[in-house]
């Protein structure tokens, strides 16, 4: 009885092998499975001899004199490509996950209406940088691992890698818009709401959300339908009470948590009161845009990653 788990085990082992299929162009230049030129036979990693032979030779005939007279140099050439694709890997590999890492921490964290406002240049600037570096260390991994036309029309690999790059320069697109198309106009739209607003303004909860205290912008806030502005107090700097409640909302329900009451409001300036007809309204064109963009890279990112497992795993 206790050989049954290892007849299973090993019998789970041997019948879960599915044979794998050769996807590469050396696959397909050789006609061999993966397993001929690597050890693990899904592909990846260590070499067999044979494998080592092609990848010095590109050829699975025996080596003859000849052609070990010329081995140095070629492994020279060689050492010097392995290095420069193992270099681009790693960058493209760090790059994609900081830029994917960013667009799934604003969408999950921060929310896409954190940079409806208007993108932060910082933000900006890294986010260029990095499609500049995937986009050049992409290129040199294609260089080396598609050799031909047919190669990237009629094998999955090449028809999942021009998918992936087609997804990329979709999001290289919509980056570019946003930046130089929308952000321009989201700056204006937050430049607007930097000044204060006239006594007795009505303000929808977007119109009030400009006023958060930040970047040079008046600290408001509402109060059962009355709007405050905190701007000249200490106890609101950068656009946070207590660290707790930021300007720019409805902090009604809050007020029963604080160790003070109404009075300490009255003391501050009354600008305008909140709109009774809470219907929200239309946004803008540019702003609509920018929303569905950011879900749209959102989507991109998910469908890559899928790519990629794809290639590994299926």
């Amino acid at each position: 009885m206790r050989t049954m788990p290892f007849i299973l085990t090993i019998a789970f082992i041997v019948f879960s092998n599915i044979p794998a299929n050769a996807l590469e162009e050396y696959a397909q230049q050789t006609g061999k499975e993966c397993g001929f030129c690597h050890l693990s036979r899904a592909g990846g990693g260590e070499l067999t001899a044979a494998g080592k032979r092609f990848e010095l030779h590109h050829s699975l005939a025996d080596v003859t004199p000849k052609t070990a007279e010329a081995a140095p140099e070629r492994t020279s050439s060689g050492a010097l490509s392995r290095v420069l694709r193992l270099v681009s890997g790693y960058i493209h590999l760090v790059v994609a996950i900081f830029w994917f890492g960013t667009i799934l921490y604003v969408h999950l964290v921060l929310k896409p209406a954190y940079a409806s406002q208007g993108l932060p240049r910082g933000e900006v600037r890294v986010g260029l940088a990095s499609m500049a570096a995937m986009a050049l260390t992409g290129g040199i991994l294609t260089h080396y691992r598609i050799t031909s036309s047919e190669l990237l029309l009629h094998t999955r690999f090449g028809i999942l890698l021009l998918i992936k790059i087609s997804l990329f320069a979709i999001m290289v697109v919509s980056a570019l818009v946003a930046v130089f198309v929308i952000g321009p106009r989201l700056r204006a739209r937050r430049e607007e709401a930097a000044s204060p607003a006239p006594a007795g303004t009505s303000f929808t909860p977007e119109e009030l959300a400009f006023f958060d205290g930040t970047q040079g912008r008046p600290a408001y806030f509402a109060h059962n339908g009355t709007v405050y502005d905190a701007s000249a107090s200490a106890l609101w700097k950068g656009g946070t009470h207590a660290g707790r409640h930021p300007a720019g909302q409805d902090l009604t329900p809050f007020l029963g948590q604080a160790p003070h009451g109404e009075d300490r409001l009255l003391t501050l300036p009354r600008v305008g009161s909140i709109a009774q007809t809470p219907a929200a309204p239309a946004r803008p064109f540019h702003v609509r845009a920018f929303f569905f963009m950011a879900y749209m890279n959102l989507a991109m990112v998910f469908s890559i990653t899928l790519i990629v497992a794809l290639w590994r795993w299926w």
